[in-house]
C-alpha cells in the first residue's frame, strides 16, 4: 500500500509550463504515479518583489519513499531542471530571502498508508506531521497561500478515490 503525498510547483522565469510538466514528468518516475495534478494557476510573487507572475499547481503521488527521500528527490528534481540555490534566511532578520526560480518544488501534506480507517480518514491513511531542521509537514505556510490553496482544493478529495 502506497503512501500519498500532496506536492506544489511553482516557476516563474523561463518556460514555466513546461518545466512544472517535466517536473511531474521526472517525479512521475522518481517518486511513484501521480494521481492527480491542478490547473495551472497564475499568481504575483509572495515575499519579494519581480515583474515575473508565478505559475502554480498541486499535485498528489503515490510514494513509498519516507518524507526525507522524498524531499531529497524533489530537490534533485529542482536541480535537474536548472534550480541552482534554495531560498536562504537573512541572518540579520532571521526570514527567507525569496527570489525568481525556474522551479520550485515544496512537500505540502504527506499521508501514510494504514491498514485502519477512521472517521478522520476513511480512506485508509493519515496525516504524517514532522518537523526537524530539514522539514515540516504539513509545509507551514501553505494554507497562507491562495497559490498553493486553490490548486490543492481542486485535487485533494479525488486523490483518495
Amino acid at each position: 500500500m502506497d503512501n500519498i503525498v500532496f506536492l506544489s510547483f511553482g516557476a516563474n522565469i523561463g518556460e514555466r509550463e513546461t518545466n512544472i510538466n517535466n517536473a511531474l514528468s521526472i517525479l512521475n518516475d522518481k517518486i511513484g504515479p501521480l494521481i492527480k495534478r491542478s490547473s495551472f494557476y497564475y499568481s504575483k510573487p509572495v515575499g519579494f518583489d519581480s515583474t515575473n507572475d508565478f505559475c502554480n499547481i498541486c499535485a498528489s503521488f503515490h510514494t513509498s519513499l519516507s518524507p526525507l527521500d522524498l524531499l531529497y528527490e524533489t530537490q534533485d528534481t529542482e536541480r535537474t531542471l536548472g534550480r541552482n540555490h534554495k531560498t536562504i534566511i537573512s541572518k540579520e532578520t532571521l526570514l527567507p530571502i525569496y527570489s525568481d526560480r525556474s522551479i520550485d518544488i515544496d512537500i505540502i501534506l504527506y499521508f501514510k498508508a494504514t491498514l485502519q480507517r477512521t472517521s478522520e480518514f476513511p480512506h485508509n491513511y493519515k496525516s504524517v506531521n514532522m518537523r526537524n531542521n530539514t522539514l515540516i509537514i504539513p509545509h507551514p505556510k501553505y494554507s497562507e497561500r491562495e497559490f498553493v490553496t486553490i490548486p490543492l482544493h481542486e485535487i485533494y478529495k479525488s486523490s483518495f478515490e
